[in-house]
């Protein structure tokens, strides 16, 4: 069951979505650094965390590590929509609900997404095994200290 990312573990897979590349804490730290005051060694948790987690992988260069998405933004949102719809006892009144909190603009984009995912359902890919329903399980705490 996906878990919403804490606040800061948020700002920090903002920019390694954002950046969509491996990235080290110097990195990071620097971009978040414009907005608070935060150490190296926070940020270094906070990423290892995530990695723990299954959220990034890392790779080792030299003697700091490059960390990299395991998914994507979108992947991440969907899933939280998904684990939000199934803890309802009434899911067609759940959406119809939540459609009514949309925008025009987000009811055009849930309509052109429906329209994708029609046009490439056919035999064929009925007959291809479903993608993995969950996201990696951030599981564990939401912040960098561990509490």
């Amino acid at each position: 069951m996906p878990r919403p990312l804490g606040e800061l573990e948020d700002a920090v897979m903002t920019r390694v979505w954002k950046w969509n590349r491996p990235v080290t804490v110097r990195e990071v730290l620097e971009d978040l650094q414009q907005e608070r005051s935060i150490a190296y060694t926070t940020v270094m948790t906070v990423l290892d965390n995530l990695h723990q987690k299954g959220w990034v992988r890392r790779e080792a260069e030299g003697r700091a590590y490059r960390y990299e998405a395991v998914s994507t933004r979108a992947a991440y949102a969907a899933a939280l929509m998904n684990e939000a719809w199934s803890q309802s006892d009434n899911p067609a009144a759940a959406l119809v609900a939540f459609f009514g909190m949309m925008s025009p603009q987000q009811r055009e984009a849930l309509s052109d997404a429906v329209r994708m995912v029609e046009s490439h359902e056919s035999p064929a890919a009925a007959a291809l095994p479903a993608p993995p329903e969950n996201p990696p399980d951030p599981g564990g705490p939401d912040r960098a200290d561990g509490r």
